[in-house]
């Protein structure tokens, strides 16, 4: 590509980063990456990845803005409430960064359409709200290849693990099933502080960037958990299960397949 003084201007601290560099900011441009949510984790992961340079940015979301989520999803502002929080969010990213290619998708991520869109993608940023969709991404992710960042959070802390297919283990080698809804309390039954969100989320954009240029350690094998509260940061060593349903000998998406299977009960409506 061509550069002009707004681009090295622009991305001049990324340009000083030994690890970065030009190549690797032309990497950038040229990469993409799916956000899967346009929450509280999503918020922060899609702002940062479009300041990084990340050429081409897909938003899958169904759900509404509502004024509840502005504690937390600061893409959205108050003009935002009502509408659908893909296109809200990729109108603020198109405002943020107009040389970025934002894909929008006004749907939620379903059986039917997983596949497809992260086939489109370099790299899948999981900031979803419930656990059917979480572990959807995740067997997605070993049936096409492409790479995933999950990551959760409740009140003050969260948790992120990354999955690299064919190389590392995935959320199914941690959590075979998902957990029963008793032992699941959402956002609006245990509170979510925030910059808790925010912390989590912004580590997620990190994790990507390194994953699209080939960088630094991914927390392949490692489930990072964060507590905000107690500013502490620990790491949990994630095995690969050879008989993991989703990615041992034969993969496959498994059930339960929708939200609408757990009761239409979020594990946070980030």
């Amino acid at each position: 590509m061509e550069w002009n003084d707004q681009d090295v201007l622009r991305y001049s601290r990324n340009l000083l980063l030994r690890e970065i560099g030009s190549s690797g900011q032309e990497k950038l441009f040229s990469s993409s990456a799916l956000v899967v949510g346009a929450g509280g984790l999503g918020s922060p992961a899609l702002l940062y990845l479009a300041a990084a340079g990340v050429g081409r940015i897909g938003i899958i979301d169904g759900d509404r803005v509502d004024l509840s989520n502005l504690n937390r999803q600061m893409i959205h502002g108050e003009h935002s409430v009502g509408l659908g929080k893909a296109d809200s969010a990729g109108a603020a990213l198109r405002a943020f960064r107009s040389d970025l290619v934002v894909e929008v998708h006004d749907t939620a991520l379903t059986t039917d359409n997983a596949l497809d869109l992260f086939r489109r993608y370099d790299v899948i940023v999981d900031g979803s709200d419930n656990f059917p969709t979480k572990y959807l991404c995740n067997d997605a992710s070993i049936l096409t290849g492409v790479p995933l960042v999950h990551a959760g959070v409740l009140r003050f802390g969260g948790q992120i693990l990354t999955v690299i297919p064919c190389k590392g283990p995935c959320l199914r080698c941690l959590l075979p099933e998902i957990p029963p809804r008793k032992d699941a309390p959402t956002c609006s039954e245990a509170g979510i502080l925030g910059a808790s969100a925010g912390v989590v989320g912004s580590w997620q954009a990190v994790e990507a960037v390194k994953l699209l240029l080939g960088i630094g350690e991914p927390l392949s094998g490692r489930l990072m958990m964060i507590d905000t509260l107690d500013a502490s940061v620990s790491t949990l060593t994630v095995p690969k299960d050879p008989g993991c349903p989703a990615c041992g000998g034969s993969p496959r998406i498994l059930p339960p397949l929708s939200p609408l299977e757990y009761h239409l009960e979020r594990s946070c409506p980030l």
